[in-house]
């Protein structure tokens, strides 16, 4: 048996090369591009939505506690509202009637203006953010609170005071609207006192459901008796292809110098 060469004979080895490399089609090319894009792309929505509902929402909503804060106490140090009238009735279910008469009415204040602060135990024990004129998002929404739509009731009228806010992002003032019960107090504080609504039915809306912010929700042209709240919001979350809508009544209003509802009383100013 012949023995295996020890190396093959000279010529026989062919020489040491780099493999060719296989030219990529331009399909694939545009293939592998695009998906660097969009996971380059995935990565920065991720960290947009990192940062608008941890570093942003906080920010707002620091922002919103210390505007709301400021609101009420320059209302408590106006003067001007340092008469107690006496309560003559208890709170009416109907809202017909209320212990210190008559709901007083503020004029239609200027475009993004603050003008109200609105309490909802409901949605946090020290949820509280102020209500501006208008519904834009950029000048309005955006800042982490509320707006009022214009040209509806403002706050104690008979009719409608209908006012928006956002879900997700922008501090998420809105994010528990879904979680109201009936019988829930929403206050509404002004310059001359609070207005407690009550909590009483939630709808769901296409986005042109304007019907829902009419003097009478949803009855076009009907003449209001009723002194209602309506809160508006994007849904289902992060797709707002519908608007959840929350409704409610007036129940009873009581003035400053009478004091702050003892559910509030421990955050309004603080």
């Amino acid at each position: 048996m012949s023995e295996l060469p020890d190396s093959a004979p000279d010529g026989d080895e062919p020489p040491l090369r780099r493999p060719r490399k296989q030219k990529r089609s331009v399909f694939s090319r545009v293939v592998g591009i695009a998906g660097e894009l969009l996971i380059t792309a995935g990565v920065l929505v991720l960290l947009f939505l990192g940062w608008q509902f941890s570093i942003n929402g906080i920010m707002l909503n620091n922002q919103q506690a210390s505007d709301a804060n400021n609101l009420s106490q320059t209302w408590a140090g106006d003067g001007s509202n340092s008469a107690t009238p006496s309560p003559t009735t208890s709170p009416a279910a109907d809202a017909a009637t209320f212990r210190y008469g008559e709901p007083p009415v503020l004029a239609a204040p200027a475009t993004t203006e603050q003008f109200a602060v609105m309490y909802v135990p409901r949605f946090g024990a020290d949820f509280k953010k102020t209500i501006a004129e208008g519904v834009d998002p950029r000048s309005v929404l955006n800042n982490g609170g509320a707006g009022h739509y214009p040209g509806t009731q403002m706050p104690g009228a008979v009719g409608n005071f209908a006012v928006a806010a956002h879900r997700d992002g922008w501090g998420s003032p809105f994010l528990k609207i879904n979680e109201l019960q009936v019988g829930d107090p929403i206050y509404v504080e002004t310059q001359d006192g609070w207005y407690t609504y009550t909590f009483r039915s939630l709808e769901y809306v296409t986005p042109y459901g304007v019907g829902v912010i009419d003097p009478v929700p949803q009855v076009e042209g009907a003449t209001p008796t009723d002194r209602l709240i309506t809160l508006t919001s994007c849904n289902p979350l992060y797709i707002a292809s519908e608007r959840i809508i929350a409704y409610g009544v007036l129940t009873d209003w009581q003035p400053r110098s009478a004091g702050a509802p003892a559910e509030i009383a421990g955050i309004v100013g603080a």
